[in-house]
């Protein structure tokens, strides 16, 4: 199992997302467009290139990526161990018409904090995602909506719980947005909300509600483009 695939966990954890994304508009001139296989290569003709660099392990979006999307979709499985959990949200272009068949990949770690691998993807870079993964196509009202089970955090760290999101601009591009974060989670200080947040697709912090059945609830809109360097007007 893995403990963090995509940052530096500990007590000075500013976090390498943060630090590389300060690179990003000196970057992502010069490498934003280069397309890249479903193996991580940079030859594959018709899938979505990459933008929003540096993204370390953005290939893993096209890995798994299922044939036949609904806007409606799982991560975790029926009787994953956890409190269940209900994702949803509405994805927007910047003049705020909903953007329908946009593809939202989301992983994350299971009760424990750990991502539990999944052997098929070994050598790839979605092996590091876990199996916890997952990816909803919204619908013509931008719509789109994850069943799955609350994340913990890192054990032995002070990251705040979260959620890893992406988005696939079917044709255009593909990059990752600002992570879901808990409200509520007690390692979410003020101090970690400005060294976590970056505006990547509008902001990812959410206040999870309780639904009638005991389950959490949580919705993370979307704005496409917003805050990522290198997005092709």
């Amino acid at each position: 199992m893995t403990i963090c695939p995509s940052c530096s966990v500990g007590k000075n954890t500013v976090t390498r997302r943060t630090f590389l994304a300060s690179l990003a508009p000196a970057l992502a001139a010069g490498c934003a467009r280069t397309p890249l296989a479903p193996d991580g290569s940079n030859s594959a003709p018709g899938r979505e290139p990459i933008v929003g660099l540096p993204c370390e392990g953005c290939e893993a979006v096209f890995q798994g990526l299922p044939a036949a999307l609904t806007a409606a979709a799982r991560i975790a499985p029926a009787g994953e161990p956890g409190e269940p959990m209900a994702i949803d949200g509405a994805v927007f272009d910047r003049r705020g018409r909903a953007a329908d068949g946009v593809i939202v990949y989301a992983y994350h770690t299971n009760a424990q904090g750990l991502y539990p691998t999944d052997d098929q993807f070994r050598g790839l870079a979605a092996f590091r995602h876990g199996r916890l993964r997952g990816w909803a196509k919204t619908d013509a009202n931008g719509r789109y909506r994850f069943e799955t089970i609350r994340p913990a955090g890192y054990p032995g760290t002070d990251l705040p719980a979260h959620v890893h999101m992406h988005v696939i601009e079917v044709g255009r591009c593909t990059y990752y947005i600002d992570d879901i974060m808990f409200d509520d989670d007690p390692r979410l200080t003020p101090a970690k909300r400005v060294q976590l947040t970056l505006g990547r697709g509008g902001s990812g912090i959410v206040t999870p509600r309780r639904r009638e059945d005991g389950s959490w609830l949580v919705t993370r809109d979307i704005v496409l483009g917003q805050a990522i360097p290198g997005y092709p007007e």
